[in-house]
């Protein structure tokens, strides 16, 4: 049997998991580049309406995304100590409370769409793109948040192939069909911003699909469960998963409700601005979505290794998975830094638009690497269920630097949009040091297993 602590034997389960996990942050990037370069070119208002939209159904993505977090760990940690019937367990009941919960979130968005987006006091041109965008993407919701679901307890146990090819088909769906109807090819007419919502809902139907179908075929890991059982409810156990998933959702959580205030503030600088802003941190995901990654495999792995009663494997796995993270991202910093004009020409032929993300591209690549290696840390404290620290950090960075000083800048001394871009930049450099202070001080590996 190969040594637990041979090093080429834990890269190459590193590896295993990244890569994919990377590839598939590449394929949501390249996708969301298509589809942002694709509506960039209908008009700055088509781009808000899509920008303000997303604040508000990214904020159910940070729910789900933070019960998918508790379920992950739980599995990891399960499956490191081979109790596979509790691991299971685990899935039923995150997929069965996931579903109840997200249809009413679905009617809620729908039915208060206009005082939601009125939020941003947008212009009634705006408004009107925006709450046919977000009604019509609304149905999509609850197939996004299954997607989560399976995706995120796929890769606690250490498949990140599955998910990959799901996001790689839902992908291919949404530009395709994106292309078809926001231009109106093949004989539709063209529709805008609801064309890409169409899009967009459709191939996260196809990617719940694909992933419900991986979970309870024949060979799949809750074939067991494909009876009227199924809809059993645990409540100790929904609740025993949600108390580890909560501060993760609060953590995303934190990020949505700073991003609502920071986009209010950057809209007092016109459509301009805030389509520069909008399109420079879609190019910027060339760095953060495959660091993703590191952070997933940082959590997995630690889960694992934790679960199994090994201390120094751990240890290992978090060394290794930390090297990683800064030699991809010193890639990506050289891209945002020296060619940040480049990247926006994908997206935009505005000039003004242009220059002005080219700024916010090369403030952002100089804070890369703290932001990425911080993550990594995130990621192995999730690992060990201490999901109450990356909420505190967050939380101390966004309520404690970014958004006030971001207030400061716009409201108080008037300054141009560059300064909130320099407040984002000093958040995330305090975020790494505040990471790094509570690693240190907190003893990970000690902590009782969930």
């Amino acid at each position: 049997m190969t040594d637990n602590y041979d090093l080429r034997y834990i890269n190459k389960k590193v590896s295993a998991m990244i890569l994919p996990v990377a590839i598939e942050g590449v394929l949501q990037m390249a996708a969301g580049l298509v589809m942002m370069g694709m509506i960039g070119r209908i008009d700055v208002i088509a781009v808000s309406a899509l920008g303000i939209s997303m604040r508000i159904t990214q904020m159910v993505w940070a729910l789900f995304k933070g019960i998918t977090t508790g379920a992950s760990v739980y599995v990891a940690q399960y499956f490191g100590a081979k109790e596979y019937g509790k691991m299971k367990h685990v899935m039923q009941q995150t997929l069965i409370s996931t579903i109840i919960v997200v249809v009413i979130l679905q009617a809620v968005v729908y039915i208060f769409s206009p005082a939601l987006l009125g939020i941003f006091d947008p212009s009634p041109e705006l408004l009107e793109k925006a709450i046919i965008y977000i009604r019509t993407v609304s149905f999509g919701l609850p197939f996004l948040a299954v997607m989560l679901v399976v995706g995120g307890v796929l890769q606690g146990m250490g498949n990140a192939k599955t998910p990959m090819v799901i996001t790689m088909m839902m992908n291919i769906v949404n530009i395709s069909i994106g292309y078809v109807l926001i231009f109106g090819k093949l004989g539709f007419e063209p529709m805008g911003v609801k064309g890409a919502a169409i899009a967009t809902a459709l191939s996260q139907f196809v990617a719940a699909i694909l992933g419900l179908y991986v979970l309870f075929s024949q060979s799949g890991v809750l074939h067991s469960y494909l009876d009227t059982s199924f809809f059993s409810i645990d409540m100790k156990q929904i609740r025993n998963i949600y108390k580890v998933g909560l501060p993760s959702s609060a953590e995303s959580m934190f990020w949505q409700l700073a991003a609502i205030i920071l986009t209010r503030s950057i809209l007092t600088y016109g459509e301009t601005a805030f389509a520069a802003h909008q399109l420079g941190m879609q190019a910027e995901s060339i760095s953060y979505m495959p660091a993703t990654g590191f952070s997933i495999a940082a959590t997995a792995f630690m889960g694992q290794a934790l679960g199994a009663g090994d201390e120094k494997l751990a240890k290992l796995y978090l060394k290794q998975i930390f090297k990683g993270s800064i030699s991809i991202t010193a890639i990506s910093v050289i891209v945002l830094v020296f060619f940040p004009g480049a990247m926006m020409s994908l997206l935009t032929d505005n000039p003004e638009v242009i220059r002005l993300g080219s700024i916010y591209l090369i403030l952002m690549g100089i804070v890369q690497i703290p932001q990425n290696a911080s993550n990594v840390l995130m990621g192995a404290m999730r690992g060990a269920g201490y999901t109450n620290i990356p909420m505190l950090v967050a939380g101390t960075g966004l309520w404690g630097i970014r958004v006030p000083f971001t207030l400061v800048v716009v409201y108080l001394l008037k300054l141009p949009i560059i300064g909130i871009w320099v407040v984002m930049s000093i958040d995330l450099a305090f975020r790494f040091l505040f990471n790094l202070v509570l690693y240190k001080r907190k003893n990970i590996y000690d902590k009782a297993l969930l």
